[in-house]
């Protein structure tokens, strides 16, 4: 990757091993409320080095608690949590000088240029003006944004603020990056240009903790997540074994006419969820209905395969959050 360094990680001298053998994040027993209600329900957290890691989970789940933790900003009522092997939130910020923070809102200052963006978020970690300088180019580089360096931030595209708050996430060459749904509100194109840049940063790697409502972005980018709901973990492992887990592996969408087929003995056969005029139907055998759906007519339906978003909503439910 252009200019981006991976992290060297320091050999321990007392004889366990590396560095690389040991979670970059590890907490147990947390627990965080908020007046009566419980955001973080006693979970056991502990994030591998080198690799991308989701959170996935409904709004109010307790993601951006467990973030916020992590980063030393919410304090926990119970349980242990250390980053770096550095007890929190007693050297918070020791931590957060390594740690590279991309928020869900852009916090972009508009009175700067592309660039000075990227100087003055580095003067925050005491580097100075001949340390950034050579780190510019290549920030700017990463986030295809080299042609307008000097280009004012309201003259700015939403996907190319996006990828400038990831490159200034980047300027104190962190060894951990925090993403908290890094690409809410773009399009496809500029979703995927992000997604390529957060893989250079993976296999450069750089530690990654993902939230993201996009369940195609979590199974392109997270070696492994966990589902969180009511502040309790759910299940944990990649996206293929997730889905192998906990779904079959065809899925058959019924979304016109969904009554006249429910009492099929082909429907019979799988496993049905309604939600509004649309049947989901999961089997392992799909060529019996696919055969009859196509000789029906006034029924529309989809074939596809399974994939993490049936996981997300086997385990947490199909109602609507706010």
């Amino acid at each position: 990757m252009r200019d981006v360094q991976p992290v060297q990680d320091a050999v321990i001298n007392n004889g366990v091993g590396t560095m690389n053998d040991r979670p970059i994040v590890r907490g147990l027993g947390l627990r965080k409320t908020f007046a009566e209600r419980v955001a973080v329900d006693g979970i056991d957290l502990d994030i591998p080095r080198g690799r991308c890691f989701g959170l996935l989970g409904p709004n109010g789940a307790g993601k951006t608690t467990t973030l916020r933790m992590l980063l030393g900003l919410t304090p926990f009522d119970a349980g242990t949590l250390t980053v770096f092997d550095l007890p929190m939130p007693e050297r918070a910020r020791e931590v957060r000088a390594r740690v590279g923070i991309v928020p869900q809102a852009d916090t972009l200052d508009p009175d700067f240029s592309v660039a000075e963006n990227l100087r003055v978020y580095a003067s925050y970690f005491g580097l100075s003006r001949r340390q950034v300088e050579p780190r510019i180019d290549g920030l700017l580089d990463f986030a295809n944004l080299g042609e307008r360096r000097d280009a004012r931030i309201d003259t700015l595209s939403g996907g190319m603020k996006r990828r400038l708050t990831i490159a200034r996430a980047l300027v104190n060459d962190p060894e951990l990056v925090v993403l908290d749904e890094p690409t809410t509100g773009l399009d496809p194109q500029a979703r995927h240009v992000i997604w390529s840049r957060l893989s250079e940063l993976r296999d450069a790697s750089k530690t990654l903790v993902l939230t993201t409502h996009y369940m195609e972005e979590a199974e392109r980018l997270c070696d492994e997540l966990i589902v969180v709901d009511h502040g309790r973990i759910l299940d944990r492992g990649s996206p293929r074994a997730l889905i192998k887990r906990h779904v079959e592996p065809e899925v058959i969408e019924v979304r016109g006419g969904a009554d006249a087929v429910i009492a099929w003995p082909e429907i019979q056969a799988a496993r049905t969820e309604r939600m509004g005029s649309s049947l989901y139907c999961y089997t392992r055998e799909p060529a019996p209905l696919l055969n009859r759906l196509q000789a029906a007519t006034g029924i529309v339906f989809l074939h596809r395969p399974a994939g993490l978003e049936d996981v997300f909503l086997r385990l947490t439910g199909r109602e609507l959050r706010d």
